[in-house]
């Protein structure tokens, strides 16, 4: 299964329980892939094995993964190990579709020296998502000052980055992750201000703070190349407990974004891969829910 076929397929059913359809005829609004994070305690117990991550995907009817770089910190520039994630992920007819890059500097540092290595710190990411196959790096933008200096310096790190990504074919997009990023109006206008098509957000469903997350992410889907669907508890009918999914996938594809919506189930109330079912079942109904009309 190739590239092109990974991005027009629908996700699969998990073969255990047939997800609600979209009428027939109609194409799927938006697909369903899987953050890795969703599994991080048990990567950080070692009773799960990042490279078994594609196949975990899998598992679940999901053809696309996001890896998180710190589940392999130090194999950026490691070709066997980087080879052996890719041949895994191409053995389940599975697509590597992102690297979340976290703790490389702080792009919006007030020293400009430690701006720089920041910048330097992240290429080899990109460069490694490149050989993965994946359409972007998701980085974080940190930074010191009032909000008009940290915009400026985010901006012009942000840029660096997108030019080292461009001849890659690979988007730097940056999701609401801390600090200054939870405010969804200053994270899109810092954006824009970069100036580079291969800029752009991923919106987080959750990591907001105070700041309302509807308007947040309704602010950030004009720039967005991906979207977390971050989940945490579900009632006793399956709607996320802190989010409201049907308006929040209402206000994404509205926007126009129909590509992939990745699982972080970031909960403890359900053991990790129930958590990641439960978000599934929950994005196949709302998307079955918005396919009808």
């Amino acid at each position: 299964m190739n590239r092109r076929t990974l991005l027009q397929s629908p996700a699969l059913a998990v073969a255990a329980a047939a997800p609600p359809r979209p009428p027939e005829g109609k194409a799927l609004p938006f697909k369903i892939s899987l953050a890795e994070w969703s599994l991080h305690r048990g990567i950080e117990a070692r009773t799960v094995d990042p490279l078994d991550f594609a196949r975990i995907a899998n598992g679940f009817g999901i053809d696309a993964v996001e890896y998180v770089n710190q589940f392999f910190v130090d194999r950026a520039r490691d070709h066997r190990y980087l080879a052996e994630m890719k041949r895994r992920a191409a053995g389940e007819g599975v697509w590597s579709a992102l690297i979340m890059v976290d703790d490389e500097g702080r792009l919006g540092d007030a020293d400009a020296g430690k701006r720089a290595r920041a910048v330097e710190s992240h290429r080899k990411w990109i460069e490694a998502a490149a050989y993965l196959g994946c359409h972007s790096v998701r980085v974080n933008a940190l930074a010191d000052g009032s909000p008009d200096e940290a915009s400026r310096r985010v901006a012009e790190s942000l840029r660096r980055l997108a030019e080292h990504a461009d001849p890659f074919g690979l988007n730097v997009i940056v999701e609401n992750h801390g600090e200054l990023t939870a405010n969804g109006a200053w994270l899109a206008r810092t954006l824009k201000s970069v100036g580079h098509p291969r800029c752009g957000a991923l919106p987080d469903f959750g990591n907001f703070g105070e700041y309302d997350r509807y308007r947040g992410v309704e602010e950030l889907m004009p720039l967005a190349r991906a979207v977390s669907a971050k989940s945490h508890a579900f009632d006793a009918r399956g709607n996320e407990t802190r989010t409201d999914y049907d308006r929040m996938m209402r206000i994404v594809t509205a926007a126009g974004f129909h590509g992939y919506v990745g699982i972080e189930y970031e909960g403890d109330t359900l053991p990790e891969r129930e958590g990641i079912a439960a978000t599934k079942r929950l994005l196949e109904r709302v998307r079955a829910k918005i396919a009808g009309g």
